[in-house]
């Protein structure tokens, strides 16, 4: 007789890892299934050149390294080692100015010097100010994001929190747009213009109520800044494997789950490959349409999976990625090597570039110009490269998933990549005779290879009517599925989004095994009666 596993994890994103990584700390038997045959989802590198170890999705780690989940299950044991990006981020002057670019320090007062010398000391001290304003905003917006979006959670992650000019007044600058928090503070165009950019890495314009918090999470770089995994961002993903495996679960790759059924007082869980898996648990780790299409195929109450289904955002698609070897690091004219080559390079000196590119792609266009943001990690971290070459991720915002007319990605990828290499090559002169080796992810790659429906690296939009306790929807934003009990959901699909966090993979798993203690206690309970 096949036996009962206390859970099946659906997906090896590194939510989903994560997830199982809790479980089997506690000692249940725990096997993870996924489709890929690459684990870590977008949290995983491979050898896309000769020598390089290249990152498939996310590249900077940021939040993971402020929920604690690294220290709980001591993963600096099982290999994973971070590089701190300091300076942070790197905003080159718009083009034919003579003012330097603004260097993002982890160090408050040489970051502040850097905008004055930029922008002007009212800049300067403006930042100063939104700094020491939102650092603790911003660090309760993480203690939320570390738990399930339940009312009293929330509740108490924003609890004593400094309301300044009252409670109203901060509840309306939370659910301002980023463009009105920068107009607040800020005089200059290239700060607002940097600060707005980093903000819209999560996906939404900073014209879109909301956003607000996104902007102000740059404060908390200057309380630890991203990180760079040493070996690329899937030593995150090896280490949780690693972690994993060593306390007893199993995870199984190249066998996609084809069926969730609910059979008695378990699930059983069916593969591509052939295998019948049952298990008392599912934490279901995989976008959350393709959770409701498995639970569809096992049975569920399909006009109930169709309204959800219709009443989830995908969005038109957020962006393309080129993954570049070059023979050297980019040369930005106004900033040293050092300066400018640790951390993201915010390639947009105007807020109206960012309008018109998102704009486009709501109609199905390519920007006019593409919005991007480089990364070269190589300069910190020589293992990802061979000797005397190095690495440049360049991402770009926003093109749309669905071309207008008849245009495919097929025939455009190649020229929408020149495009993108141009805006690096006017800010860094130089730079495109250095590429030795190119690939291009697009919307439609993106979706292909990693399961993003729709290009969306975040799953769904992160707007303000699917974050928090919307996301994905508020029957599901409590990562459980209504009328499918013992059925866990998790990933970027679910509170607190998308980005490298770990956090949604975390509660499900606390959820779960808060569940099994209240369940063994009621049947003691009954068994004594």
């Amino acid at each position: 007789m096949t036996p009962v596993l206390d859970a099946v994890v659906v997906g090896a994103g590194h939510n989903a890892l994560v997830s199982a990584a809790y479980l089997a700390r506690e000692g249940w038997s725990v096997q993870v299934l996924e489709k890929d045959t690459v684990p870590g989802g977008a949290v995983s590198t491979v050898e896309r050149f000769p020598g390089h170890k290249v990152d498939r999705g996310s590249s900077a780690h940021i939040m993971i390294r402020h929920t604690g989940i690294i220290e709980e299950l001591g993963l600096a044991a099982h290999g994973l080692r971070y590089i701190d990006c300091d300076p942070w981020a790197y905003a080159p002057p718009p083009a034919g100015s003579d003012h330097p670019g603004i260097v993002f320090h982890r160090d408050l007062d040489a970051t502040c010097r850097s905008i004055e010398h930029a922008c002007g000391a009212r800049d300067a001290d403006a930042y100063r100010r939104f700094v020491n304003i939102w650092s603790e905003r911003s660090a309760r917006v993480m203690r939320a994001f570390s738990a399930p979006p339940t009312g009293p959670n929330l509740l108490s992650s924003f609890w004593g929190l400094d309301t300044g000019s009252g409670g109203s007044d901060l509840a309306r600058q939370f659910l301002a747009t980023g463009d009105a928090l920068l107009d607040e503070y800020f005089d200059g165009e290239p700060l607002k213009a940097a600060l707005a950019w980093f903000g819209a890495q999560s996906g939404p314009p900073m014209s879109e109520p909301g956003t607000a918090p996104m902007v102000g999470f740059a404060a908390l770089m200057h309380i630890l800044p991203p990180g760079r995994a040493v070996g690329g961002s899937g030593a995150l993903s090896a280490a949780l494997i690693s972690r994993l495996t060593t306390d007893g679960a199993t995870v199984s790759l190249g066998d996609a789950v084809t069926s969730l059924t609910r059979d008695g007082d378990h699930w059983t869980v069916r593969t591509a490959g052939g295998q019948r898996v049952q298990a008392r648990t599912v934490i279901a780790g995989c976008h959350i349409l393709t959770t409701l299409d498995l639970l569809g195929n096992g049975g569920f109450d399909a006009a109930v999976l169709d309204r959800w289904r219709r009443r989830i955002r995908v969005g038109p698609g957020i962006g393309m990625v080129l993954r570049l070897a070059t023979s050297s690091l980019p040369r930005y004219p106004s900033a040293s090597m050092t300066e400018s080559t640790s951390g993201l390079q915010l390639l947009v000196s105007d807020r109206a570039h960012l309008r018109t590119a998102h704009g486009a792609a709501l109609g199905g266009e390519l920007p006019p110009r593409p919005a991007v943001l480089g990364m070269s990690f190589s300069g910190i971290d020589p293992s990802i490269a061979p000797p005397d070459e190095h690495q440049v991720t360049l991402w770009s915002q926003w093109q749309p998933y669905r071309l207008s007319g008849d245009r495919d990605w097929a025939s455009l990828a190649e020229s929408e990549a020149d495009r993108v290499v141009a805006e690096m090559e006017a800010s860094a002169p130089g730079f495109t005779d250095s590429i030795r080796h190119r690939h291009i992810q697009t919307p439609r790659d993106i979706e292909s290879e990693m399961g993003l429906i729709g290009g969306n690296v975040m799953h769904v939009e992160m707007s303000l009517d699917q974050m928090m306790m919307w996301r994905p929807l508020p029957e599901l934003s409590a990562h459980r599925v209504p009328g499918a009990e013992s059925l866990y959901l998790t990933g970027a699909s679910t509170h607190p989004g998308g980005g490298v966090s770990g956090a949604s993979g975390r509660s499900a798993a606390r959820i779960a095994l808060s569940d099994r203690r209240g369940n063994s206690i009621i049947s003691r309970i009954r068994r004594k009666k």
